[in-house]
C-alpha cells in the first residue's frame, strides 16, 4: 500500500478518446492522486499529451511502464477492449492495481478469471462505471431511494446518437465480437450496468441487434430487456442510427412516473477542454431537468449533481485507506453474464435464461 502522504501514482495505458478525455483530466483533478505516465506511441497523442500535462512521462510500450512499476501504484487500462485481459494480467503480475475500462473483457469467463486471478495476489481491481455519476441516473437513484415513484416496475433507459456515416477508421467500428466490439459491449455495457444497480439481479434476457447503417460490420442499433428476480423488468436501447432521440430515462412506478430528456453533459465539458473540478462541472441547467408526477401534474425535479471525479476519488481512498471499491469488478462479471446471454437471444430469437446461460460449459 502506498504512503498515505504522498499522492497515488497512476500509469495510464493508451491516450485515445477514453485516456485523454475521460481518464487523463479525472485523475489529475482527483484530490491525493497524480498522473505519472501515460502510455501511448502515437506521434500526434504524444504531442497532445506534452501540451495537456508537461512532465507526465511518455512512454511508447506496456513493458516500459511495468518496468517503473516500483514508481506506480495504479494502472489505468484505457486500450482498445481486446486487450483489456492481457494488461491487466500484466499489471497485476507487476504488482499494481489495476481499473479497466468497461467492458472489463470479451467474455464473463475470462473476466471471473481476472476477479480470481487479483484475489490471488491481492491486487485491487475495478472498473471504469462512470456512468453511475451521471446527474440523470444519480437523479433516478435517488427518487427511487426516497419512494417517490414508489415500487418501480417498469425502467426505460435510452443512449442514442445520429451517426449516419460510419467511420472506418475508428477501430470501435472495426471490433468483432470477439474484441468485445460493437454498441451492445459499449453502449450496453453502461445501461446494463445501471439497470443491475437499481433494479437488482435479472432473471431472463431478450434481445434485438442489428445492423442499421451502410457499411456498417458489427451492431449498431440493439434493444434489450430484462426480467429481474424482483418482479421489475428494464427496456434498454442503444443506437448510433437514431435520428431523433427518445427520452433518456422514463422510470414507471406505481405512485409516479420520472421521465428526462437529453445526455449527461460531463463527456461533452471534458471533450471541450473543461476542467472537471471546475465550478459548476456536473451540473444540469433546469430546462434539462426531468419531470416527475402522474397525468398532468408533472413538475420539474432538480438533477443531481453529476460526479465522475467520485469514482477515482474512491479509488483513492480503497488504495490508500482500505475503503471499498468505488465498482466491484464482480459486477462488471454480471453485465457481462448480461450480454452475453442478449448476444445468443439476438442469434436465437428467444428468451434466454441466465441460470441456464451460466450453468452452460464456458
Amino acid at each position: 500500500m502506498p504512503d498515505s502522504r504522498r499522492p497515488v501514482r497512476v500509469g495510464l495505458l493508451g491516450f485515445g478518446h477514453g485516456g485523454r478525455v475521460f481518464h487523463a483530466p479525472l485523475i489529475s483533478a482527483t484530490p491525493g492522486m497524480v498522473l505519472a505516465a501515460v502510455v501511448t506511441r502515437d506521434p500526434d497523442r504524444r504531442r497532445s499529451l506534452r501540451e495537456l500535462y508537461p512532465g507526465v512521462a511518455g512512454l511508447d510500450t506496456a513493458d516500459e511502464l511495468w518496468a517503473r512499476a516500483g514508481e506506480i501504484d495504479v494502472a489505468v487500462i484505457a486500450t482498445p477492449n481486446r486487450s483489456h485481459v492481457g494488461l491487466a494480467r500484466a499489471a497485476m503480475a507487476a504488482g499494481l492495481a489495476v481499473v479497466i475500462d468497461k467492458p472489463m473483457a470479451p467474455t464473463a469467463a475470462e473476466a471471473r478469471a481476472l476477479v480470481r486471478e487479483a484475489r490471488e495476489r491481492g491486487r485491487l481491481l475495478t472498473v471504469f462505471q462512470n456512468r453511475r455519476w451521471d446527474a440523470d441516473f444519480l437523479t433516478v437513484r435517488r427518487l427511487v431511494g426516497e419512494g417517490a415513484l414508489g415500487m418501480v416496475w417498469r425502467f426505460e433507459s435510452r443512449y442514442e446518437r445520429w451517426a449516419p456515416s460510419v467511420n472506418e477508421h475508428a477501430w470501435r467500428e472495426r471490433a468483432t465480437a470477439e474484441d468485445a466490439g460493437g454498441i451492445l459491449f459499449d453502449i450496453g455495457a453502461h445501461l446494463v450496468d445501471q439497470a443491475l444497480q437499481l433494479l437488482g439481479p435479472a432473471r431472463t434476457v431478450y434481445a434485438e441487434l442489428d445492423h442499421r447503417r451502410a457499411g456498417a460490420v458489427i451492431d449498431d442499433d440493439a434493444f434489450v430487456a430484462l426480467a429481474h428476480a424482483s418482479g421489475a423488468r428494464s427496456h434498454l436501447w442503444m443506437s448510433k442510427a437514431a435520428a431523433q432521440r427518445g427520452p433518456r430515462f422514463r422510470v414507471l412506478g406505481d405512485r409516479a412516473a420520472f421521465t428526462k430528456h437529453g445526455l449527461d453533459g460531463q463527456e461533452i465539458a471534458m471533450a471541450v477542454g473543461i476542467k472537471p473540478d471546475a465550478p459548476g462541472f456536473g451540473e444540469e441547467p433546469p430546462d434539462h431537468w426531468g419531470v416527475l408526477g402522474e397525468g398532468d401534474s408533472v413538475p420539474r425535479v432538480a438533477s443531481a449533481r453529476g460526479g465522475y471525479l467520485q469514482f477515482y476519488a474512491g479509488v483513492v481512498a480503497a488504495v490508500r485507506d482500505g475503503a471499498p471499491l468505488p465498482v466491484y469488478a464482480s459486477d462488471a462479471v454480471a453485465a457481462l453474464d448480461v450480454i452475453e446471454a442478449a448476444r445468443a437471444s439476438a442469434t436465437r430469437g428467444e428468451v434466454i435464461s441466465l441460470a441456464d446461460a451460466r450453468a452452460r460449459p464456458g
